[in-house]
């Protein structure tokens, strides 16, 4: 299995199993997107040299922490750069951390929800 390829299956798997996450495909961008309450949390696409990217709405200090700690999650690429990073797939970072991002990302995006529709995606679950 090539790495990217295992990172895939661990993305989707992580993101698709929190509580009213869903996934499209942006054929223009060849790039998944993963949302919940029809907000983006999470994209896995390249960018323009063909690097695999999975990018994420993280709070500020978050994303300035991982920066600085991986050289490997950089700002969001073609996002804000405040609230967006990205981590290259073929770098190292490691799994535990991309697990913690994925659902720190999801958490950051659904505390954002109407309180209403938090509710709603909590009921789903039920």
């Amino acid at each position: 299995m090539k790495p990217c390829q295992k990172w895939d299956q661990l993305i989707e798997q992580t993101a698709l199993e929190l509580p009213g996450a869903t996934r499209d495909y942006q054929p223009e961008w060849d790039a998944v997107r993963y949302f919940v309450g029809g907000l983006m949390f999470a994209m896995r696409g390249e960018n323009k040299t063909g690097d695999s990217l999975l990018t994420l709405k993280l709070p500020i200090g978050d994303g300035e922490m991982l920066r600085s700690r991986y050289p490997d999650i950089i700002p969001g690429y073609y996002m804000n750069k405040q609230h967006w990073n990205s981590i290259l797939l073929a770098g190292y970072v490691p799994e535990a951390v991309l697990i913690d991002c994925i659902q720190l990302a999801y958490q950051t995006v659904f505390i954002k929800l109407t309180k209403k529709k938090q509710r709603e995606i909590a009921e789903i679950q039920l």
